[in-house]
């Protein structure tokens, strides 16, 4: 089992440099929004690759649902600006070329003596950097695809929001209290 990467704990916020050397925080990335985090083996992964074409569909509902997605690879900066560039995602992609994430969680793939990668990881991550479900992709087959990814944000939105359902007495009366307290 990875270090860090149990259900129901807090990921640690990164702070990593996206493709173009400018610095981020996960925290800063997700707000209060779900996340979908890509810890990934590698550029030189046509596995990786394929995955994040299978994304591209989530992309598109990712703004609308209230969701970031983030890849980090451990790579340096043109590495990581090449996979971006190559699947066609917009997403955020932070390049951990001093494999700070990788050790810190215990994911180096020791099975690979040519590249320093990782162990293909999906997080699911509710609001606070909260660990909620995780996947671990060294066969290809363990990596989820765009809709285990929808169910399990809905699940976890469900969990999340007190107005998933908005028809609920208790979601009417949150809302009629903010709108009470706005007045005030």
């Amino acid at each position: 089992m990875s270090k860090n990467l149990v259900p129901g704990t807090t990921l640690p916020d990164y702070e990593l440099p996206d493709e173009n050397g400018v610095m981020h925080k996960l925290s800063e990335l997700q707000g209060d929004d779900l996340m979908v985090l890509l810890l990934g083996r590698g550029e030189h992964c046509p596995r990786e690759r394929q995955h994040h074409f299978e994304l591209l569909k989530l992309q598109q509902w990712a703004p609308v649902a209230f969701t970031q997605m983030v890849t980090v690879l451990p790579n340096d900066l043109h590495d990581t600006y090449k996979m971006k560039i190559a699947t066609g995602a917009y997403w955020t992609f932070l390049a951990d070329a001093d494999l700070e994430v990788q050790s810190d969680l215990d994911i180096r793939e020791y099975t690979d003596p040519h590249h320093a990668a990782t162990v293909p990881h999906t997080v699911i991550l509710g609001p606070g950097l909260t660990v909620d479900k995780v996947y671990v992709g060294y066969w290809f087959w363990g990596r989820p695809n765009s809709h285990q990814l929808w169910a399990d944000l809905q699940d976890l939105a469900q969990r999340t929001y007190a107005d998933f359902d908005p028809t609920t007495d208790e979601a009417r009366a949150a809302w009629a209290e903010q709108q009470a307290g706005m007045a005030a």
